[in-house]
């Protein structure tokens, strides 16, 4: 089969692999779609978390299965599946309490053990959840980065009612600035440098949209909002972004860090102990695909337009990281093994 071998930074390639075969209590999927993660991109620049030679990359996938091994019982050949690509070590205390996403052994498909970009993958019965025949294919492909989202939120001091700000429209961002919308937030700022990904985030959710290279936005979301928004998120990952989304909350407010940053950041502590606002973070996700699959098969979030561009495994390279790196405005950019 063909697949993304993954060598180190910068050295990617599509190959001819053994085909994988399914052992007990996995079955093998046939990938349909798989998205490049800003976490995909940060591997390809800066091997950071690959630790195995000759990795296949690729954790936000789904498609259908076509072989059972022995013991699995929830799952038979044929079915349209979402895969959760993170397990923990199940031991540990994080675990136990259901916090596998933070467990200090934690694996990813894609990172530890081969992923989604290639024809087929072979996956453990628990990484499962079943698809609705209302729910595409390529929809499903975003279940994994909008559970990032959905755990965002529920781990934020978020409210039906409140205000917030968004800092970065990646997918992350839109998905987050969408999701909030359908949470009931009353306003919903989105801050970002790129033309094109403005106003995808004037599609999804955003009720006002800021250009920080042109505008302060600190000062208009301040403003607007008589002295800050309940809640803000980072989900840009740079220094700036940090300082802004701390800057634009209201005393006693909280800000998130979604992000991945690459990078330390800045920042004094003094005008946060004054005002007595909260700086969290949210990792991943645990226990939430389930209602993220119902969410968006319903429709109560919309993220099609999220997906900026379809390519086949063979493009993924060039049309895939390479563009991400140098054309921002594109967003998801989806991986079909099959065209």
């Amino acid at each position: 089969m063909k697949a993304l071998v993954y060598y180190d930074s910068k050295n990617a390639k599509i190959e001819d692999v053994s085909t994988p075969e399914v052992s007990k209590g996995t079955v093998k999927v046939k990938v349909k779609y798989a998205g490049i993660c800003g976490t995909d991109l940060h591997e390809y620049l800066h091997k950071t978390y690959v630790t195995e030679d000759k990795m296949i990359l690729g954790h936000e996938f789904t498609g259908e299965i076509v072989e059972v091994g022995e013991g699995v019982t929830k799952f038979r050949v044929g079915d349209r599946v979402a895969v959760e690509p993170i397990w923990g070590c199940g031991e540990c205390a994080a675990c136990k309490k259901g916090n596998y996403n933070t467990c200090v052994k934690m694996q990813s498909y894609g990172l530890h053990e081969n992923g989604g970009f290639a024809e087929y993958v072979i996956v453990k019965e628990n990484n499962l959840f079943a698809l609705p025949d209302s729910l595409s294919y390529e929809l499903a492909a975003l279940v994994e980065p909008t559970a990032v989202v959905l755990h965002a939120i529920r781990n934020s001091s978020f409210k039906v009612g409140d205000r917030v700000a968004v800092f970065g429209a990646g997918p992350i961002g839109l998905l987050l600035s969408e999701s909030l919308r359908a949470a009931g937030a009353s306003k919903i700022f989105v801050v970002e440098v790129n033309e094109q990904r403005r106003e995808l985030a004037k599609e999804m959710g955003a009720d006002i949209v800021i250009d920080p290279t042109k505008e302060d936005a600190v000062k208009i979301i301040q403003e607007l909002t008589n002295g800050g928004v309940d809640v803000s998120y980072d989900a840009a990952g740079v220094e700036a972004t940090f300082n802004s989304a701390l800057e634009s909350v209201k005393p006693n407010g909280e800000f998130m860090v979604v992000s991945v940053f690459s990078k330390p950041v800045s920042y004094h502590p003094a005008g946060q102990l004054v005002t007595e606002k909260k700086i969290t973070a949210s990792l991943g996700y645990n226990n939430v695909f389930t209602e993220r699959i119902d969410l968006l098969a319903k429709g109560s979030i919309k993220a099609a337009p999220v997906i900026t561009s379809i390519i086949s495994l063979d493009e993924i390279v060039e049309k895939g990281f390479e563009k991400l790196i140098n054309d921002k405005s594109e967003s998801k950019i989806l991986v079909s093994p099959s065209k």
